[in-house]
Order: structure tokens, then C-alpha cells, then sequence
């Protein structure tokens, strides 16, 4: 007799677990069991049937988790943590509730201390799995480096925030790292590409930002907690790779002046600081033990070479009159090494006041240029309004008080074009006060039968434009119309005429050949066979008579051979994907129609009435 299998003992009912009976196993309340999850990456899931998960309850509220995923978070050292956080909380609230200042003093001195860094080592194995998630990091750093302190928001927050944020911008100016800029109504999106990553954020605009009130900021801090602790890890391993020293300094006077990512200081790290880590490292573990002399005298060859090579990298053997020149020389072989990159390499460029200085400042710097700014917005600028080595002036005012004639002058959408170009574009198309061209997303990638704007296509084929646009199909170009269209495909019709004209061509030749000797057998000539056979000629004939095959027919037969032989799964998604691109195909013609109705109606004459209005 075979064993009676117990309800509710195997299968769904025993894969998933409800977050009632979860937050009953942990032990712990509704909010810290968020937290957890939160910070282990453990999310809700949905159930193939909900009827087993719930052991025959099939409400639609319930949220599941996997079974497996609890018994893990069973196992976290941070939820003994938050219940010791409970106590605490609970011990300094009764001292304060009895004026017992010097034990309340006592008891937050004894604060339980808490990191994240076993969760970032555990969650991301590798650093390229860091890269690949740090895109929601960045956004969110960003957003609460400038949001107001609040209750919810310490003022000791938004200052991690903006300074995580700054390190990681440094990084991608100083490396070069910047491909794509595109500005939106939420804010600019930028995408760089570091360790063959693209990693792409946004940025919010620089306005004055108020803190919703219906946004449950608890889930946020906890969000913005662990990613405060992944971006420490990403920044310190970048800033090790190019040999800079890391946390970099911060300007105090330029930060208080609002010099924002300019503030920051970026060194190089010293030598002696590096023998001593060589030496701590080396002598950690062995201090007590006492080494040969022949051990003695490797290991202080072995520094001697590390104090070489040091001295190497940062330079000691040259004499650089000073700091920038320095920089200024490692630019300049950056800028050898990836000239295509490098669009601004050559160009000195000021910020009027009115434009938006901090993103100008990242892109162009981040590209290979010089930048310098108005005084009054913030200090540390290099360049004065005066300086003659400026090249390019961008300014956002229809009207200027005065011009240089050095010097060009256009609005800022020409740099995030640019970069988006490649090249240095058309300034006289960005001049000030000129209707600009449209500003389009970089990100988006068009495909067979796609509607491409007319502005796009203008944009990637103009001349000097390295990229790719051979997938571009600009049906929708001003000297494009339908009976070019029909024009076209006539010539393809007589071209395809003639390809099977040729090969029954041949085939009447081998038919006349064949006549031929058969009349040369029957001991005639070739005119007495074709009155004696009493009928046309044969090749004349088979002309007539051939049907030519198309190979278009031969792909669809394959084709419906093809769908017959699919299973019902396979012909379903089948069915779906045409259902999409014939979707796709109707919403892209219906827009290259709009476009034809607009053409025709700007090209009609104005009515009778408005004339007459006109004329008076």
C-alpha cells in the first residue's frame, strides 16, 4: 500500500510562506522584517497557484516569500542587533522620563554600532556584480544630497550623500568614462562606462527641493542606508585603480562658496604612506619571529624596488614647476590615447551665470576641456570672463551686453549634443538666440521598420559623424515622397524582369539547341522541322508558358511548414511577437501620416479671410 501523503506537507504549500508566519518565525516586528529584507535583497514573490502557497486560502492580499529565503534571514547577526537597539531605546527613554541625566548620558555613550559590510561582500561576490547595481545607488545618493535636513533627513546624511556622489563624478571626469547625456523633465541622465559597465543615473536639476509628505521615508532610509555603505566600498576600489588617494580632501572655504564638485582635492597618494602599508603588511603576523640576514637583506632590496617604482608613479624624478602642470601633462596623454573620446581636448570654455554650471562642469571636464565661471555664482574659477585663451562662451540669454569676436557663443544644449555626436557640432545651428534643433535621446536605438524623425537622421548623417546609421531608414526626409516610393519600386519590378528575362533566356537557347539536333538527326534543315512539326517553336512555347517561382512563395511555404510543426506554447508566442510587430508597423506609419498632414497643411495657402484681414 503506498504511503498517504499528508496535506499541506509538500509542494506550494511548502516552497512559499506567508509574511504573517515569517515575521512569527524571526521573531520580530512588521517594520524591522522590511528593514531586513530590505537590506539581504530578499523581495516578496508571486506564487504559481496562490490556493497551494496558502495551504487553501486563495486571498489576494497575501504577500509570499520563499521558504528558503526566511530560514536564511534566520541567521542574520543584524536582527539581534535591532533588538538591542529596542532595549537601548527603551532603557535612555526611561532615564529621561526621570530626569536621571548623568544614566541617560551613560546609556548613549553604550549605543549599539552596527555595518553593512558583511551584506555588501555577501550580496555582491565580485566587483563587476557591484558595477551592475549601482546604478539605483547613485540616483538615490544624488537625490538626497540635495533635499533639505528634515526630521527624516539628518543634516549628516545629506553630506555623506553629496560627498559619495562627488567621489564617484570625480571618478568618471577624471577617467573619461562619460558616453551619453540626455536632459528630461525629471532630471539628466547620464550613462558612463566603466569596466566594459554601463552604468547609467539620474540627476535632479538644481532647484530648491521640498520633502514630500506622502512618501514613507522609512523604506528610503533603509534603502539609502545600505547604498551608502556599497558606494564607500565602489569608490575606494576606483580611486585605488588609478592610484588616488582615497577619502579625497574637501575644501572647506570653496565648499562654504559653493564650488561644489571643484571642492574636492584630488591627490595622489604619498610614497612614504605606501612602503609604510608595504611594511605593515609584510611585518603583520611575523613581529615576534626573527628573520636570516639573507631574508634581512631580500626584504630591503624588495623596498628599495617598491620606493623605485613609487617614485616612478608619482613623479619623483621629474621636476614639475608645479601641481597643474602635472595634471595638465597627464591630461594631455589621456587625451593621445583616446582622442575620439576627448571632444572638448582643445576648447576653453566659460559658463555665464544663468546656465546650469555644476552638470556644464562635469561633461566638459569629464570630456577633456577647460572650464572657468562668473565669480558671483562661486569661487575657484580658473578662467576669468576677460581671458583670452577662452574659446567658447555658453550663455542661456537671448541678448548679451557685450561679445568678444575671439570668441564663440552658444547655448548649452550644444555641449550635450556634442557629446552625444562625438564631435563638435555646427555652432551657428546653437547660436544665442537661434531656434534650436530637437534635443534627442541618445538611448534610444532604431531598428528595421522603425519611424525615425527626420531631426534624427539629420543629426547622425551629418558630415563628419563617425558613428554607425547604416540600421537608419529615414523614410520620412523632406525630398522623400510617394511617388519617389513608386518610382522606386517600379525600377526594382524591372530589375527583377530582367534577372528572369535572362534565365529563360538561356533556357530558349538550350531549347533551340535541342531542335536543332534533332533536325540535324531526321537529315532536314532546321526550317523544313519546324513546317513539318506543324507548330510554333517549342522554345517559343515554354517562354509562354513558364511561370516564374518567386522565392518570396518559397519562404512562406518554409514558413507555414515551419508554424505547423511548433508546439501550442511555441505557436502562441509566436502569434504574440507578429501581433507586436504589426503593432509596432501601424503606430510608426500612423505617425509618418501625421507627419504627411502636417507637411500638407503647412504647404497650403492661407484662407480668403485671413488675406483680406492682412491686407486691411
Amino acid at each position: 500500500m503506498a504511503k498517504i501523503k499528508k496535506k499541506g506537507a509538500s509542494g506550494g504549500a511548502v516552497k512559499y510562506i506567508t509574511r504573517t508566519r515569517a515575521i512569527r518565525k524571526l521573531q520580530v516586528t512588521l517594520a524591522d522584517f522590511r528593514r531586513i529584507c530590505i537590506l539581504k535583497g530578499i523581495y516578496p514573490v508571486e506564487p504559481k497557484s496562490r490556493k497551494k502557497a496558502g495551504k487553501g486560502s486563495s486571498a489576494a492580499h497575501t504577500t509570499f516569500y520563499y521558504t528558503k529565503d526566511i530560514k536564511f534571514l534566520a541567521h542574520e547577526p543584524l536582527i539581534e542587533k535591532f533588538r538591542e537597539n529596542k532595549i537601548f531605546l527603551r532603557k535612555i527613554q526611561k532615564a529621561i522620563g526621570r530626569q536621571e541625566w548623568n544614566e541617560a548620558k551613560r546609556i548613549e555613550k553604550n549605543r549599539p554600532i552596527y555595518t553593512l559590510d558583511h551584506l555588501v561582500r555577501e550580496r555582491y561576490p565580485t566587483f563587476n556584480d557591484a558595477l551592475r547595481d549601482i546604478d539605483d545607488a547613485i540616483s538615490m545618493l544624488l537625490l538626497f544630497s540635495m533635499m533639505p535636513s528634515t526630521k527624516q533627513i539628518s543634516n549628516q546624511v545629506t553630506e555623506e550623500c553629496r560627498r559619495l556622489s562627488g567621489e564617484f563624478l570625480h571618478y568618471v571626469m577624471r577617467t573619461n568614462s562619460l558616453r551619453k547625456v540626455f536632459l528630461s523633465i525629471k532630471g539628466i541622465y547620464y550613462q558612463a562606462e566603466i569596466h566594459g559597465q554601463s552604468i547609467t543615473w539620474i540627476t535632479p536639476y538644481q532647484f530648491a527641493q521640498t520633502a514630500p509628505t506622502d512618501v514613507d521615508f522609512r523604506v528610503m532610509r533603509t534603502f539609502l542606508e545600505f547604498y551608502r555603505t556599497l558606494m564607500g566600498f565602489v569608490n575606494f576600489r576606483l580611486f585605488s585603480e588609478i592610484n588616488l588617494a582615497y577619502p579625497p580632501k574637501i575644501d572647506e572655504t570653496m565648499d562654504s562658496n559653493g564650488a561644489g564638485l571643484s571642492a574636492l582635492r584630488i591627490e595622489q597618494p604619498k610614497a612614504d604612506d605606501l612602503i609604510a602599508k608595504e611594511e605593515g603588511d609584510r611585518s603583520e603576523g611575523s613581529a615576534k619571529k626573527r628573520k636570516p640576514k639573507g631574508d634581512q637583506q631580500k626584504q630591503i632590496q624588495r623596498m628599495s624596488d617598491i620606493q623605485a617604482k613609487i617614485g616612478d608613479i608619482v613623479g619623483e624624478d621629474q621636476d614639475p614647476s608645479s601641481a597643474e602642470a602635472t595634471a595638465e601633462d597627464t591630461k594631455d596623454d589621456v587625451s593621445a590615447n583616446t582622442n575620439s573620446r576627448l571632444v572638448f581636448s582643445n576648447q576653453t570654455i566659460y559658463l555665464s551665470r544663468e546656465v546650469p554650471r555644476e552638470s556644464l562642469i562635469f561633461v566638459i571636464n569629464g570630456l577633456g576641456g577647460k572650464v572657468g565661471w562668473d565669480k558671483s555664482v562661486a569661487a575657484g574659477s580658473p578662467y576669468d570672463e576677460n581671458d583670452e585663451r577662452i574659446t567658447v562662451q555658453i550663455s542661456d540669454r537671448p541678448v548679451q551686453g557685450h561679445q568678444f569676436l575671439n570668441r564663440v557663443y552658444v547655448q548649452p544644449q550644444w555641449v550635450y549634443d556634442s557629446v552625444n555626436a562625438g564631435r563638435l557640432l555646427n555652432a551657428e545651428n546653437y547660436a544665442i538666440g537661434a531656434k534650436l534643433p530637437p534635443h534627442l535621446s541618445p538611448f534610444v536605438e532604431y531598428k528595421d521598420g522603425d519611424y525615425v524623425p527626420e531631426a534624427a537622421h539629420n543629426f547622425l548623417a551629418a558630415e563628419g559623424f563617425e558613428g554607425e546609421v547604416t540600421n537608419l531608414k529615414p523614410e520620412d526626409r523632406e525630398d522623400y515622397s510617394d511617388d519617389d516610393q513608386s518610382d522606386n519600386s517600379g525600377n526594382d519590378g524591372e530589375s527583377e524582369i530582367e534577372g528572369e528575362s535572362e534565365v529563360d533566356e538561356e533556357d530558349v537557347d538550350e531549347d533551340l539547341y535541342q531542335n536543332e539536333l534533332e533536325a540535324e538527326s531526321a537529315g532536314m534543315s532546321y526550317s523544313e522541322y519546324q513546317k513539318s512539326a506543324g507548330s510554333k517553336n517549342t522554345a517559343t512555347k515554354r517562354k509562354a508558358s513558364k511561370v516564374p517561382v518567386k522565392d518570396g512563395d518559397e519562404d512562406s511555404e518554409l514558413k507555414q511548414m515551419a508554424v505547423s510543426m511548433m508546439s501550442k506554447k511555441q505557436r502562441r508566442l509566436y502569434d504574440n511577437m507578429k501581433r507586436a510587430n504589426t503593432q509596432k508597423a501601424e503606430e510608426a506609419q500612423t505617425l509618418r501620416q501625421r507627419k504627411a498632414n502636417l507637411k500638407s497643411m503647412k504647404s497650403k495657402p492661407p484662407p480668403a479671410h485671413k488675406m483680406k484681414g492682412k491686407k486691411k
